[in-house]
């Protein structure tokens, strides 16, 4: 656990982690090759494709085909990348994700971009709200969702050097605070402990960590202790750390720029209910579409930065921290 408080070094995009860990494995490992559909420099594919240039493979917008080719490849030898807009890479590809890949249990590396409601004034449309819920469902994949730059540069390398089978790794346009230390490694399926507290736990994922670790430090002003953990991967998700922090501090913030149904609240939920029943508030969508506007205007609309988080926190304390135990 950190002595001090995480401090944001700058502004950057997690797109921008994704294309320098994919340029980063792919000088190691001559097997890597990327496949684009026809929005390589907006998704950050370019640099690979610029620098190994007969090992990338423009499709076109054909996102379908794009997963049936990139089957093809991981079945000859190759570990394939296909990255576009997270709304189509997880949604309008499902069928072929499903039975080609995780049927076949390819390891093959998607790369979800433009995620969540920070995309901004592309709109509805092009916002993934949904795409958690829809990877975590099918058998085999591995469902990541870093919470900056330097951590989404962490889990690509990882993904394509380390892990088995198809991995979906999430990430946004915007520039978000970029606060991960580099010298930890990423670890599949492990939690962070970021911040310790004993009155009430915050787990966040993705770009709601920053948010999550501001409304704790506001809330230490008000003698509310939050403990706040990143949970970068949603499956496998990390049961033993969310048992622990049910158990240790008696309540539960998730925090998510998804939809809450079907999400990471939802899976933060399932292990909770099993294992240890405490009082959760989730942050997030909230059964709705998007609109275009200025990321900052529609997080703050749609309830996704600290002070919503605070306002969670304040709710589930007021709910009581009794554990429900069952004498069977």
């Amino acid at each position: 656990m950190p002595e001090k408080q995480l401090i944001n070094r700058g502004n950057v995009a997690t797109s921008v982690g994704f294309g320098e860990g994919l340029l980063q494995a792919g000088e190691a490992n001559p097997l890597i090759v990327a496949l684009g559909a026809d929005i390589t420099a907006s998704v950050k594919v370019s640099p690979f494709a610029e620098k190994f240039p007969r090992r990338f493979y423009s499709l076109g917008i054909a996102e379908q085909n794009c997963v049936g080719v990139a089957a093809g490849l991981a079945l000859s030898g190759k570990i394939p990348v296909f990255a576009t807009y997270s709304a189509f890479a997880s949604m309008r590809t499902l069928d072929q994700i499903r039975v080609s890949v995780c049927f076949n249990n390819l390891h093959i590396v998607i790369g979800g971009a433009h995620a969540g409601i920070s995309v901004g004034p592309d709109g509805a449309t092009h916002q993934a709200l949904e795409d958690i819920a829809v990877m975590r469902v099918l058998p085999n994949m591995t469902v990541i969702s870093p919470c900056d730059a330097t951590q989404t540069r962490l889990v690509t390398i990882a993904a394509l050097n380390e892990l088995k089978g198809p991995v979906y790794i999430r990430y946004g346009r915007e520039p978000m605070p970029d606060f991960t230390d580099e010298t930890t490694p990423f670890e599949t399926g492990k939690g962070q402990l970021l911040k310790d507290g004993t009155d009430v736990t915050i787990i966040a994922t993705g770009h709601l960590v920053w948010e999550a670790l501001e409304a704790a430090y506001a809330l230490e002003k008000e003698d509310i202790h939050a403990r706040v953990i990143n949970i970068h991967t949603i499956k496998p998700i990390d049961q033993d750390i969310i048992i622990q922090a049910a158990k240790e501090t008696g309540a539960i913030v998730t925090a998510e720029e998804h939809q809450i149904c079907g999400g990471f609240g939802s899976a933060v939920a399932e292990v909770v209910a099993k294992n240890y029943a405490v009082p959760i508030e989730f942050i997030g969508m909230n059964d709705c579409f998007g609109e275009s506007g200025q990321p900052s205007e529609l997080m703050e609309k749609y309830g996704m930065t600290a002070i919503h988080i605070m306002l969670a926190v304040k709710k589930v304390l007021t709910s009581g921290n009794k554990v429900i135990e069952w004498n069977i």
